[in-house]
């Protein structure tokens, strides 16, 4: 299959998950699904928390987290957090142990724990590579991939019934996400298991769209988007992305520099960098920070606490829109 689903497909599902990042793809999904005839009473917003809740923020924004409940709040969906205990970090400095357990939200508002017990010791003392391949990339596939597929894994509500993820990739961002297929079975998926029965679909409804009808859809709706958009960020994952260019670089030690000190450290400490080739500093002082950072915006996405509303009426493009993605290649 690999055409858009509509309203009576979509609501077919007894639940339908979006991985939500608070970016602007991730808002395109939403918006879409509303548009298709999703009922909202299926839809709920699943974050994965880069840098856990257990140690201290690394490489993540501020203001990603609450920005999300936010959103969920505005379209009266639900959210629900997840994350690997110790977050980036602890994965980072991983050395001869386990991976981390993963923890995630339930509706009835206790938290899940799975995994963290069995498998193999590594040692990583490295940042995730800039890379396609995820078992270098580490960040994607630890923190986000296999937590999102634990989580459904390790819930019952999930068991005997339709589940369809939704996440955001679009073929104009990569070659290799162009290959991506728009409907296909969830790595989580279990359908035909003998013990436990589990349909999971993966479902990319905006693979085909340009970033000019991600924008269009968030104007006709008047949602403000993060805050990272309006300084001059053209894609929204972490702030210390490691795909960030040097201007991207620049800009953060600008508004936290802190941030890139500590990132800086640990390349130091461990003998590998990020980028293959250079260090954050060095990328640091090649880049040009972002012209007229919006200081209001560079507060916002500083604090815990968002803010602001997220329905608006004087919508304006934000000043990252078209600009540098940095993302994966």
């Amino acid at each position: 299959m690999d055409e858009r689903l509509n309203g009576t497909e979509l609501n077919a599902y007894d639940t339908i998950i979006v991985a939500f990042s608070g970016g602007k793809d991730s808002t395109a999904c939403v918006l879409d699904l509303i548009e298709a005839g999703a009922g909202r009473d299926k839809i709920e917003l699943w974050h994965h928390d880069i840098d856990g809740r257990e140690t201290g923020r690394l490489m993540d924004w501020n203001i990603t987290r609450d920005y999300c409940r936010a959103f969920a709040d505005a379209f009266n969906v639900p959210i629900y957090y997840s994350w690997k205990v110790g977050g980036f970090s602890r994965e980072m400095l991983r050395e001869d142990s386990l991976t981390a357990p993963t923890k995630f939200e339930r509706p009835d508002g206790t938290i899940g724990q799975t995994g963290g017990t069995t498998g193999k010791k590594n040692t990583r003392r490295k940042f995730p590579q800039v890379s396609a391949d995820l078992s270098v990339r580490w960040c994607s596939a630890y923190l986000k991939v296999d937590v999102c597929s634990a989580a459904i894994r390790n819930q019952s509500r999930f068991d005997n019934k339709k589940t369809l993820l939704v996440s955001g990739e679009r073929a104009e961002e990569s070659p290799g996400r162009a290959k991506y297929s728009v409907f296909e079975a969830d790595r989580a998926d279990n359908r035909n298991g003998s013990r436990v029965v589990r349909h999971v679909d993966r479902y990319r409804p905006i693979h085909k769209w340009t970033e000019q009808d991600v924008w269009g859809i968030i104007e006709n709706h008047g949602v403000k988007v993060h805050p990272a958009y309006y300084i001059g960020w053209g894609r929204v994952s972490c702030s210390a992305c490691i795909f960030g260019s040097s201007n991207q670089w620049a800009s953060l030690a600008a508004i936290d520099p802190e941030q890139v000190a500590k990132i800086s450290g640990y390349e130091k400490d461990f003998g590998f960098t990020i980028n293959r080739d250079k260090s954050v500093d060095q990328l640091v002082a090649e880049g040009t920070p972002y012209e007229d950072m919006d200081s209001e915006s560079i507060a916002d996405s500083m604090r815990e606490e968002y803010l602001h509303s997220i329905i608006i009426t004087d919508w304006e493009l934000p000043k990252g829109a078209y600009g540098e993605s940095c993302g994966p290649i």
